[in-house]
């Protein structure tokens, strides 16, 4: 492996070629650690599987394996390295450690050209840093998140800083993410605006409902299901302190709304899992329900009437599937969707959560301009413009299907109807919230 950071990208491109000339596919290390990653990575694993300009291997880190290896077993993400880095009540730096420790053996058995490490996570960070210290240069999928408060979230604005001042090349998803970039010295040609991958994902479970149809859980929960849907997670860990008067909020939106049903799948770990349980369990019309895996997660967002979460990857999904977003946070690193409307920022305060779950169920109006189907944070090429990244990287030329050029806002603007998402008068009649979407209802009625 190259040791010496000042010619990585030097190193790069003679990876591809022999003494005699001869081209050798750019060896790319993936590495992921939670279930947002895998769901994000995987479009990009997928595209570069298809070029025959790469070689791919993949490292996952072992964050959260309950709720990791329901996604990689139902998407067929493939797994070349498995670590096992998580202890009982590990601390932050007991965890940091083990993944710097454990991911530098693995580089330096695979001998990657090129490592990507995706978002804001201790193994996005702890990746890079040891791709850093092998001397392997490192692409940093969704570059350029900033809420502009290094404690919120904790400890994720910091780890995606780090991650930026060792990355060699920055895919940020929006030009608002290049902007903060450009604003810390980033230089214009190491970033690209891809879009952000989490859409492709999203695209690709949603397109064909037979593809991924509706497991037993999901099909379980919805046929008792009669009335508006409220979708809910948290887990953060800046909210920890605030979860008890979350479940709180939760109870009197449903003791307020009698129509309403909030479904909250739960979060593996015991501090963001234990509160509601104590606090919502035998509550009527709360449903806790097991981490749903991505397809029947998507299949559940598009059912829902709103979305209350402090997750980042919801905020992104959500839009794209016309959802108002409330999000339980004093500050985003995800301003797009605030911006068009169609997400608001409401903090964590009970009062403040009743209320503004009961304009959205209430207020037909403010419920519709809050609910258009818009994408600000892609337009489901994000893959494509990484891969071409790569190839020019590398020294090649031209790649197939690839996007010509960067995502710009106004690309996802008008989303292609889909059988699930069509934003047609019927389904975003607030007066028809139980119906289901034409496809949704079919897959549910054949199981």
């Amino acid at each position: 492996m190259h040791r010496r950071h000042g010619r990585l990208r030097l190193q790069t491109r003679r990876a591809t070629t022999d003494k005699r000339g001869v081209n050798h596919p750019l060896h790319v290390c993936v590495v992921m650690g939670t279930r947002p990653e895998v769901i994000k990575c995987w479009p990009v694993i997928l595209r570069l599987q298809a070029d025959p300009a790469f070689r791919v291997s993949t490292l996952l880190t072992g964050q959260h394996r309950e709720l990791v290896d329901p996604v990689i077993s139902r998407l067929a993400v493939p797994i070349t390295k498995r670590l096992d880095v998580m202890r009982p009540s590990q601390s932050l730096e007991s965890l940091t450690a083990q993944l710097i420790e454990q991911v530098g053996a693995a580089l330096a058995g695979l001998r990657p050209d090129f490592v990507l490490a995706q978002g804001d996570t201790t193994s996005a960070f702890a990746g890079a840093l040891a791709a850093f210290y092998a001397g392997v240069p490192v692409g940093h999928i969704e570059a350029g998140l900033r809420t502009g408060d290094v404690l919120q979230p904790f400890p994720e604005e910091m780890n995606r800083r780090l991650v930026t001042v060792i990355a060699e090349r920055h895919f940020a998803p929006t030009s608002a993410a290049r902007e903060a970039l450009l604003r810390e010295g980033v230089s214009p040609d190491r970033i690209l605006v891809t879009g952000n991958t989490g859409i492709d994902a999203l695209r690709e479970v949603t397109a064909d409902p037979d593809r991924f149809p509706p497991g037993p859980q999901l099909r379980a929960l919805l046929s008792r299901i009669e009335g508006p849907i409220i979708v809910a997670t948290v887990h953060r860990r800046e909210n920890r302190f605030a979860m008890r008067g979350i479940a709180e909020g939760f109870r009197a939106i449903t003791t307020a709304h009698p129509e309403a049903h909030v479904v909250l799948p739960l979060h593996a770990s015991p501090a963001a899992r234990n509160v509601f349980v104590e606090t919502l369990s035998g509550q009527a019309r709360c449903h806790l329900i097991d981490a749903l895996d991505y397809p029947d997660f998507a299949h559940l967002l598009s059912r829902c009437r709103l979305v209350v979460t402090d997750s980042g990857g919801v905020q992104e999904e959500a839009p794209f599937l016309g959802k108002p977003t409330l999000v339980l946070r004093r500050v985003t690193e995800r301003p797009e969707a605030t911006a068009a409307g169609v997400s608001r920022v409401i903090g964590d305060d009970p009062k403040e959560m009743l209320s503004a779950v009961g304009e959205m169920l209430g207020d037909g109006e403010a419920w519709r301009r809050m609910s258009r189907r818009i994408s600000p944070f892609g337009d489901g090429r994000a893959a494509e413009r990484i891969a071409q990244a790569l190839r020019g990287i590398a020294g090649l030329s031209g790649t197939t299907a690839a996007a010509s050029r960067e995502f710009v806002r106004g690309d996802a603007h008008a989303l292609p109807a889909s059988p699930e998402t069509a934003d047609d008068a019927e389904s975003h009649d607030p007066d028809r919230f139980a119906a289901h979407s034409a496809a949704l209802s079919g897959l549910l009625q054949r199981s």
